[in-house]
């Protein structure tokens, strides 16, 4: 079936590859996936060597309308709707459910906020997506980002294989990663420390205590006695933060 550009559809039929994402999903205790674009229902076949069932979410007709007929007899479940409007607790997923998905990368994003922030958060989260993505999406001190401080305050983010675009139909014009994301059941940080990140964000390569100076409207010297506190350096850079210093760094702030 001819894909679709306009909705990022690229097909990975290494069964090798498909099986090692199911695995990766798999959780003790989970006999529910809920999949994100099971597209020709190549990893849905994976996902149904670690799974009772499958809740399948397709936003192309075509696809949506074709998958039961590649599953008979089998426990699935197809939703025909774009992931981001789907109320997850109209859904009959159990208490205990995985999602897993080879995902779009124009919707990266909004799919991680969604599931991370969703009042039935999954026990794990499994999605195939650009690797430059995934790669922020796991970095460390030095190279955090928006995207990854926000991910690592819900969820503990590792990253899994990393999928040659020689292994997909058409091949897209880079590399895929698997990264898999475990939920918190409490976040490490609060929204006022993100929204701090945020404003710490606001010229990624700027130092620091410009960025809050602007942003807080607070003098530089007063910033400074906060990150003396901290034993942040003036020349620290948003990046460099770990979620820690970003919670005390908030807590300072919060005091003046």
């Amino acid at each position: 079936m001819k894909n679709r550009k306009s909705l990022g559809q690229n097909w990975l039929k290494d069964r090798d590859i498909l099986l090692d994402i199911a695995d990766s999903a798999s959780v003790e205790g989970a006999d529910v996936v809920l999949e994100i674009g099971p597209g020709l229902g190549t990893l849905t076949s994976a996902l149904f060597k670690f799974f009772d069932k499958v809740i399948a979410v397709e936003l192309d007709d075509r696809l949506a309308e074709n998958l039961p007929k590649s599953f008979p007899g089998k426990n699935l479940q197809v939703v025909h709707q774009n992931v981001l409007d789907i109320d997850v607790n109209s859904l009959d997923l159990p208490e205990k459910y995985v999602v897993a998905g080879n995902i779009p990368y124009y919707i990266t994003s909004p799919i991680i906020q969604k599931f991370l922030h969703v009042d039935r958060k999954p026990a794990k989260i499994v999605l195939l997506m650009q690797k430059e993505v995934a790669d922020r999406l796991a970095a460390g001190p030095g190279d955090y980002s928006i995207l990854g401080l926000s991910a690592q305050i819900y969820a503990k983010v590792t990253v899994g294989s990393i999928v040659g675009r020689e292994f997909f139909t058409p091949p897209p014009k880079v590399d895929s990663r698997v990264v898999i994301l475990e939920p918190y059941d409490t976040p490490l940080a609060n929204e006022s420390v993100m929204a701090l990140i945020k404003l710490g964000f606001i010229s990624p390569r700027k130092k620091l205590i410009s960025n809050l100076a602007v942003g807080l409207r607070i003098s530089r010297e007063q910033i400074m006695t906060y990150f003396e506190k901290i034993g942040l350096s003036e020349n620290s850079r948003p990046a460099d933060l770990t979620i820690a210093q970003w919670v005390e760094l908030e807590k300072l702030v919060h005091k003046h």
